[in-house]
């Protein structure tokens, strides 16, 4: 197994989901406000990732001190859920699009339309929701923008048609039209996430190198296919084809912890997912994430998310604070 299938290994264990949630159709010189975040819309969803397809005209996006120009065919995403703004010409006309769209659940794409027909711009805009950004080797090193120019001669490929039919469901709805949007979302963000592995794959550190390391990335791979596997440094070791010294070494270059506690932290990663999800008790969560006793889970879920497993559940389930 190459060390970029760690990718799949991941992503076949976390929640992936969303797609389009509206069309965005301003026109003459505006600006939306910057204070606003596309992910608020998801509602108490983690790691949600929102994204924009422009389908015609063009404008500028700004986030953090980036700003781009958006051309018809681009995908712009931010994996960290940042909050951005976008704009044309003088951005004379503030627009809060958020506040404008109708109460969900919507049984069509909203379309949100502005000022008049010169200088119309037209994007699909939209969020997915991958829990695993939560995990902070992951979260770490991912960029806070991705911007992909699919009409783009260099950029030619799959994307590039996947990015047109996902304009086409939105423009010319149909039968199962909303299940087809998400899984066209879905591959659009799992293949700029192997765009990202590629361009990392000369980085000094980080997750995304890590997965280029072959050695590394082969440890990676088994870790997330096998969460649950009681994994020692040997056979580690011997996945990598290395010492336990060079493998512990390149662990803590790429990553900024030894294998041992690379594994634990991903089972603390698993263990809070299940208390948010599910209904099962702490014990049973303990167990499944390698711990002997409750008592040993509380204290490392304390010490990497500090607080406790229970009282991490009540803050972020209301509905069960009282029980």
């Amino acid at each position: 197994m190459q060390g970029k299938d760690a990718l799949s290994a991941v992503l076949r264990g976390v929640r992936l989901t969303g797609g389009v949630q509206f069309c965005f159709m301003p026109a003459g010189a505006w600006r939306t406000d910057d204070r606003t975040r596309l992910g608020e819309i998801a509602g108490p969803v983690r790691g949600v990732i929102p994204f924009h397809i422009m389908a015609e005209g063009r404008c500028w996006i700004r986030c953090q001190q980036r700003e781009e120009y958006l051309e018809p065919g681009d995908v712009v995403m931010f994996p960290l859920g940042c909050a951005h703004q976008l704009g044309a010409g003088s951005g004379d006309t503030p627009l809060n699009p958020l506040g404008d769209l109708p109460q969900a659940p919507w049984d069509h794409v909203p379309i949100l339309k502005y000022g008049g027909d010169q200088d119309r711009v037209r994007m699909m805009c939209g969020f997915l929701a991958c829990d695993a950004m939560e995990f902070q080797p992951i979260r770490d090193t991912m960029p806070e923008m991705i911007l992909v120019r699919t009409r783009d001669p260099s950029e030619a490929g799959w994307l590039g048609a996947a990015v047109d039919q996902i304009i086409i469901e939105t423009d010319q709805p149909s039968a199962g039209g909303q299940t087809v949007l998400e899984r066209l979302t879905e591959m659009m963000f799992v293949e700029l996430l192997r765009r990202e592995v590629t361009a990392a794959a000369d980085a000094s550190e980080g997750w995304l190198a890590a997965l280029s390391d072959p050695a590394i990335g082969r440890c990676l791979s088994a870790i997330h296919e096998n969460p649950s596997h009681d994994w020692t440094i040997d056979e580690l070791a011997h996945i990598a084809g290395a010492s336990r010294s060079v493998l512990s070494e390149r662990f803590q270059a790429l990553l900024g912890a030894p294998p041992v506690r690379y594994v634990r932290n991903w089972r603390l990663h698993l263990a809070s997912r299940k208390l948010l999800e599910t209904q099962e008790p702490i014990a049973a969560i303990a167990f499944d994430a390698g711990y002997s006793t409750e008592a040993a889970f509380n204290r490392a879920f304390k010490s990497c998310f500090g607080d406790t497993p229970a009282a991490w559940r009540a803050a972020r389930t209301p509905g069960r604070r009282q029980a």
